[in-house]
This record gives structure tokens, C-alpha cells and sequence, in this order.
């Protein structure tokens, strides 16, 4: 089953990636493996601290620097009569939703939406516009107006969430539990610097609801949205820390959740105004169904697709250039191995000792991939959030025996477990 007919048959320029880093740094070899001529904009004269390390300049024929001055990006980018202009991570979204328009808008997405496709507070007022089901939620820079809200929406005393209307990740993201000082988080958060170097001067408080949480990765052409990958993502307690990141599980598109999730995210896509270009979409299942959490107009992250195509045979990043090159494309993907990332966790502070134990690991049978960044005499803060983990590591275990990867996985979690971590055994804290 096709997504609509083939890809792009026009012959243009060069494909413009914007920001190219994290997965959108997988762009060019893609590219050059079609044959297909790629540049790169550039959102600031350097990538953002987060995004340094996969930025590769040298790939790329040339590199247009955004300085502000927008209309000589525009005349810069026409001259080469480009085919597509997408973002490559979440710090290009804003820029090429302002520059595709000006230069290819029978690629735009729609302008009058794009800050729905950036902005959190925005996304979810333009689902809820739609009449689909959005998280309760107020965005503010006055931590009275976010008193008056919690009373009026009968929030007092319940668990919360606070993180910024921008960013990615879960760059600023603070669960609060019932009854706990939201003003204080609040406070502390208002007018912070961002991963982005951006000032969070509006902050979003949210109902902290529970349910499964599901990424949902998507490749859209012509206003047509079609499934990448969907993955289920399992959530721990780490003694005080809530809803840590444990695994994230590739699903089989027959799964019972599949299909009432991807008629939820095909809604929010035409919603916040998606017609053109990889969307990453997070969404909570709850008891009464799902929930958006936030949307990235961009590939998902990390690497991902890399994963992905191990797993599916496809990516986000695959089905764009398949598109560009004049090919069919799937209205959904096959799940050809089963496949999890375990994420790394640290069960309290301190110094870390015997960190050789993980390098069993990559021995493991159903080991694809894996990255380690701690070592003997590091400092590792006790895992809350999903930076922490990634500056930890992860492991991803990919095999035809699912039982095999659970297997493995008790394995690696039974590893972090013989860690000395201040001197002590990194044995589970009481959840």
C-alpha cells in the first residue's frame, strides 16, 4: 500500500538541510548515496552545545550562515533553485519554517500554523482547536496567573509538570508530585537559558497524566501523512524521581495500540498545519485514550533513524530521500526484527567505580549497538530525566527472539547493579 503516487520527478538543485546535526546529520550520506547534490543553513555561526559533536560542515558543498538577516538567506537559497528545504533537528524548525515559503512554498507547511509546530503552548492550542484531546495546560511568565489557573481547573495539591514552550528533549522538563513547591521550580525556571541558548521567559504548567507513552515518527508529502515507526516507551520510579526512562520498544504495526494512535497523530499533523516533511510526535495513552504530549517538525532525534532502519528496513531520513528521488513510498512499515533501547540509570550520586562490568554488554546475543560514556572516578548524578541517561549511555538490543532481548536486558540492568557508585553497590532504590 502506497502513500499517494511517487516522489519528486522535477530535476532542481540541491537539498537544503537546516541545522544538520543530531539525525539530520544522517541527511547526507542518504543524499550522496541517491546522488542527490545537498547544502546546508545554518540557524547561528555555531550548533548549539547539545548538537556540536554530530555536526560534520565538511559533508556539505556549502554552508549558509543565518546572521538575522533572513532575506539574504532567502536570496542566497533561491539562487540554487533548491528541492526541498527541511529541518534537520529541532533548533532548524523555526528557521525553515520561515525560509520554505519564500523559496519552495509548494513544500511549505502551513505558515499561518508554524508556530504550532514549535512552540508547545501553540501545538496544543491548535489541537484542541481542531476538537482532538490535549493535555490541561496553561503557558505564563506569572507564577500568580499559574495560581489562579490550578485553582480554576480544580489542579491544587495534584501532580504537575513545568517545562518551556521550547527546547527538545527533556531539556528543562520538572515533574512536581502533589502537594510539592510548584512556585519555587517555577521561579527557579522562568528566565533560564535553554540547551538552545534561547531564555525560557514563558513556562508551560501542565496536569501530570500517566498512561503508556508513545513516540510516533512520520513522513508527510502533499498534505498526506504516512507511519515511519511507533515505539512504547517503559517508565520507572528512581526512588524520588518519577517516570525515569527505562526502555523504548519498537511496535509491530499490528499492534492493538497502532491504529488508534495513528488516527490521533494524522489529526494532530493536519492540525498544527504538517504537509510536507518528518514529524517526531510524542503522546501519552491514557484510560481515555491519547493525548498529545508535544510535536517536533523534524526527524526524531539521537540517531534514531539509524536504529530504525535496522529494525524496519526504513527511516524518517530514508523516506524523504526515497521521496526526492521519484519513489514509491509505504502508508506504513514492516517490523523486521523485535528491537528496545535500554536506557543507562544511576541510582544515587556519587563517584563511580568498576564501570568495566558493562563492557559484558556488547557480548550480549541480542547487542546492536551501544554507547558508554562514564568511567572509573567520573561523577554521575542519580538519573531523573532523559539527558541524564543519554550522558550516561544506552544500549540497543535488537533480535528475532524477543525473549532474548528480555533476557538481555535483565542482564544490563543486573550490570548497573555491581557499579560502586560512592563507594557502594548500585543496587535499586526503593520505588
Amino acid at each position: 500500500m502506497t502513500a499517494g503516487s511517487g516522489g519528486a520527478a522535477v530535476e532542481r538543485g540541491p537539498c537544503v538541510i537546516v541545522d544538520p546535526y543530531s539525525s539530520g546529520a544522517l541527511f547526507a550520506e542518504a543524499l550522496a548515496r541517491e546522488g542527490l547534490p545537498f547544502v546546508a543553513v545554518v540557524s547561528s555561526a555555531r550548533p548549539p552545545e547539545a548538537y556540536a559533536s554530530s555536526y560534520r560542515p565538511e559533508d556539505f558543498s556549502e554552508v549558509i550562515v543565518y546572521d538575522g538577516d533572513l532575506d539574504d538567506v532567502v536570496r542566497r537559497v533561491r539562487a540554487l533553485g533548491p528541492r526541498c528545504v527541511v529541518a534537520g533537528c529541532e533548533s532548524g524548525v523555526e528557521l525553515a519554517e520561515r525560509l520554505t515559503p519564500l523559496v519552495l512554498p509548494d513544500l511549505a507547511n502551513v505558515p499561518e500554523l508554524a508556530d504550532a509546530r514549535r512552540d508547545k503552548s501553540r501545538m496544543a492550542e491548535a489541537v484542541a482547536a481542531a476538537g482532538l484531546p490535549v493535555i490541561p495546560q496553561l503557558c505564563t511568565a506569572d507564577a500568580e496567573e499559574a495560581a489562579d489557573w490550578l485553582e480554576k481547573e480544580g489542579l491544587v495539591g495534584a501532580d504537575l509538570v513545568i517545562k518551556p514552550p521550547k527546547s527538545a528533549s527533556t531539556d528543562g522538563v520538572i515533574k512536581i508530585a502533589g502537594g510539592a513547591d510548584w512556585r519555587s521550580v517555577f521561579e527557579r525556571q522562568i528566565g533560564r537559558v535553554n540547551q538552545f541558548g534561547e531564555i525560557d521567559d514563558r513556562l508551560i504548567v501542565q496536569k501530570f497524566v500517566t498512561g503508556t507513552e508513545y513516540v510516533v515518527d512520520t513522513f508527510s508529502h502533499g498534505g498526506k501523512h504516512s507511519l515511519v515507526d511507533v515505539c512504547a516507551y517503559g517508565k520507572v520510579d528512581n526512588g524520588p524521581h518519577m517516570a525515569v526512562y527505562d526502555t523504548m520498544r519498537w511496535l509491530p504495526p499490528d499492534d492493538p495500540a497502532v491504529p488508534g494512535l495513528a488516527e490521533y497523530v494524522f489529526g494532530v499533523l493536519d492540525a498544527v498545519g504538517m504537509r510536507f516533511g518528518s514529524a517526531h510526535v510524542e503522546v501519552m495513552g491514557t484510560a481515555d485514550g491519547p493525548v498529545l504530549i508535544e510535536l517536533g517538525a523534524r526527524p526524531h532525534g539521537g540517531g534514531q533513524p539509524r536504529f530504525n532502519r535496522n529494525a524496519t528496513g526504513d527511516s524518517q531520513i530514508d523516506r524523504t530521500v526515497r521521496w526526492l528521488a521519484g519513489g514509491e513510498l509505504p502508508q506504513s512499515y514492516e517490523l523486521l526484527r523485535h528491537q528496545m533501547c535500554v536506557f543507562h540509570m544511576a541510582r544515587r550520586s556519587g563517584t563511580v567505580g568498576n564501570t568495566s562490568v558493562l563492557e559484558a554488554i556488547p557480548a550480549l546475543p541480542s547487542h546492536h549497538f551501544s554507547v558508554r560514556n562514564i568511567s572509573d572516578g567520573d561523577h554521575v548524578p542519580v538519573t531523573k530525566d532523559l539527558v541524564d541517561s543519554l550522558n550516561f549511555g544506552f544500549a540497543i538490543l535488537s533480535h528475532p527472539d524477543e525473549e532474548q532481548i528480555l533476557r538481555d536486558y535483565r542482564t544490563i540492568r543486573d550490570l548497573e547493579g555491581r557499579l560502586l557508585i560512592g563507594g557502594m553497590r548500585s543496587t535499586p532504590s526503593p520505588s
